[in-house]
């Protein structure tokens, strides 16, 4: 699996959301400063190209779909980033979060709950 720029996450993201659209569907997602009509239509054919989405012809138009699934992205990409920047330990980046960021003792104790439930299905 190859990495997503920017462009094309925002893209998969509005796919993911919609599950199949067109590209004019994509471009009314954008809330605000959307991009134009060609870009959109480019992202989606370098994200066909990478094997992220697949399109179905009806009529003259083209209707996209994920085929990589948002859940399969999340991995490839958490993986990535603990490699690159955590020596590929994931206490190191759990370490991380807990002292940069603003933690507070709930959501501490719903981590560890997580934890403590993967334990026991293991």
């Amino acid at each position: 699996m190859k990495e997503l720029t920017k462009a094309e996450e925002r893209i998969m993201q509005l796919l993911w959301q919609l599950e199949k659209a067109f590209t004019r569907d994509i471009l009314d997602q954008f809330e605000s400063d959307p991009p134009s009509y060609t870009t959109v239509a480019t992202v989606l054919t370098v994200l066909e190209q990478k094997g992220f989405i697949d399109h179905e012809k009806l009529g003259n138009s083209k209707r996209y779909f994920p085929i990589v699934s948002k859940e399969a992205y999340s991995e490839f990409a958490l993986g990535n980033i603990v490699g690159k920047y955590f020596e590929g330990s994931l206490s190191k980046l759990v370490s991380f979060f807990t002292q940069k960021q603003d933690i507070d003792l709930k959501e501490l104790n719903e981590i560890i709950d997580v934890i403590e439930k993967t334990k026991e299905q293991k």
